[in-house]
């Protein structure tokens, strides 16, 4: 009869976690939609649904109403911690990136087009196959929480120091000097989770000028903090 009880609560556990695999996946894909090629759809929904089912055997419903409301912050927050793993910003990685930002810009401001990788590997006399890789890295780096983006870099490290509501204060400063088309890129991207190329079709702007925006807001934001 005990064997019999703690049965059936288990198996109570895991049709709760069978019941919410859909949204499981959902948040996969939609994760996945932000994400370069080379990051496996399949990994992420594996993450999340291993997550999913550790929250509803440990799920109180006494303490909480909704167990999806419980999980859906955890179950990303595993996703994410999974794309932190994969330690895809070196220190040569993060130099490269910035050299590669500032040959894009000088770039369109000349052309009114982005370079391509073949374009971006003579200048800056780079081998494709690394210029890529670093344009992957970044890539994979824009879909974690604004605060994790902001610690990489040096001028990061003084992030760590920086209160959770005084740096509110500084991203809020920071985005008031931006136009409301550029903020709303900012808003779109972070807290309505859209693809690059959904707030492109919104706003009726290129990507390359939204990646531009986007990392624009994120360096001001460090020589803000660096500078109090």
């Amino acid at each position: 009869m005990h064997n019999g009880y703690h049965s059936d609560i288990k198996h109570k556990e895991d049709e709760l976690a069978i019941q919410y695999l859909p949204a499981v996946k959902a948040m996969s894909f939609r994760l996945k939609e932000r994400l370069p090629s080379s990051v496996d759809y399949m990994d992420l929904s594996a993450i999340g649904t291993e997550e999913l089912i550790k929250l509803a055997r440990r799920y109180d419903e006494s303490l909480n109403d909704s167990f999806w409301g419980y999980a859906k912050k955890r179950v990303y927050g595993a996703m994410l911690d999974y794309l932190r793993s994969l330690d895809i910003l070196s220190r040569a990685s993060r130099k490269l990136i910035k050299q590669i930002d500032y040959a894009i810009e000088e770039y369109r401001v000349e052309h009114d087009e982005e370079p391509s990788d073949e374009q971006l590997s003579e200048m800056l006399d780079e081998s494709i196959e690394k210029i890529h890789e670093a344009r992957i890295a970044s890539s994979i780096y824009t879909v974690m929480p604004l605060h994790d983006q902001l610690q990489v870099g040096d001028e990061g490290a003084a992030l760590a120091k920086v209160e959770r509501d005084e740096l509110v204060g500084v991203i809020k400063s920071v985005l008031m000097t931006y136009s409301e088309r550029e903020q709303m890129i900012i808003q779109l991207y972070y807290f309505e989770e859209l693809t690059l190329k959904e707030i492109s079709e919104i706003l009726d702007i290129t990507e390359s000028r939204i990646s531009q925006i986007h990392k624009s807001v994120l360096q001001k934001i460090k020589q803000s903090v660096g500078n109090e």
